[in-house]
């Protein structure tokens, strides 16, 4: 069964909202060749990302192809992209067949001002919950939790959230061994420093 996941790019995105998620796709790409992994921005030009990493999309919008899961980053290009209409229009297309519509930090503005995350349980950034609440777009924007479900709509905290998130749905559209067997060839087991003194 091939699975096509689509990562939607746009100046100012967060470079790891995407490129966590990315890692964990095409790792499970690595154990099943039936996953397709595709970057989509808006034109073939670079985008340039919140910390200055510049990246060459493999598609445009104009010309991406049917997804089966849509991932969208946040970032500070999340403000300015929440007035693009034509971004918000290709997002609704393109989560319409998809079988997951998800998002990394403050990339959930922009599903839940495009529709699919509109009137759902979400979640996002710990400093962008209030801002996110008060645009009343979502039904209920959950603090504290890594990521977020409401039907097929599954939206993550910030940056390194994403990556759980991606785990978490690798599980999902395979079995959770083998989101593990992912989880393991990514070394992937969190364990950051300065959590308590020493």
């Amino acid at each position: 069964m091939s699975t096509r996941i689509g990562i939607l790019l746009f100046d100012d995105a967060e470079e790891l909202d995407f490129v966590g998620p990315f890692e964990v796709f095409t790792m499970a790409r690595m154990v099943d060749a039936a996953f397709e992994v595709l970057t989509i921005a808006p034109s073939a030009s670079p985008v340039v990302c919140a910390k200055g990493l510049r990246v060459i999309a493999d598609r445009t919008m104009a010309d991406a192809p049917p997804l089966d899961v849509l991932l969208v980053p946040g970032g500070q290009g999340t403000r300015r992209e929440v007035n693009n209409q034509a971004m918000l229009d290709w997002i609704a297309g393109a989560a319409r067949d998809c079988q997951w519509v998800t998002s990394v930090c403050t990339g959930s503005l922009l599903l839940a001002e495009a529709g699919p995350a509109r009137d759902k349980r979400v979640t996002t950034h710990w400093g962008f919950v209030d801002a996110l609440r008060k645009r009343a777009t979502a039904r209920e924007v959950v603090e504290g939790a890594r990521f977020v479900r409401d039907g097929n709509v599954v939206t993550s905290a910030g940056v390194s959230a994403g990556i759980d998130m991606a785990l978490w749905l690798i599980g999902q559209l395979r079995d959770p061994a083998f989101a593990r067997k992912v989880q393991h060839l990514m070394e992937y087991y969190p364990a950051p420093p300065y959590t308590a003194e020493v």
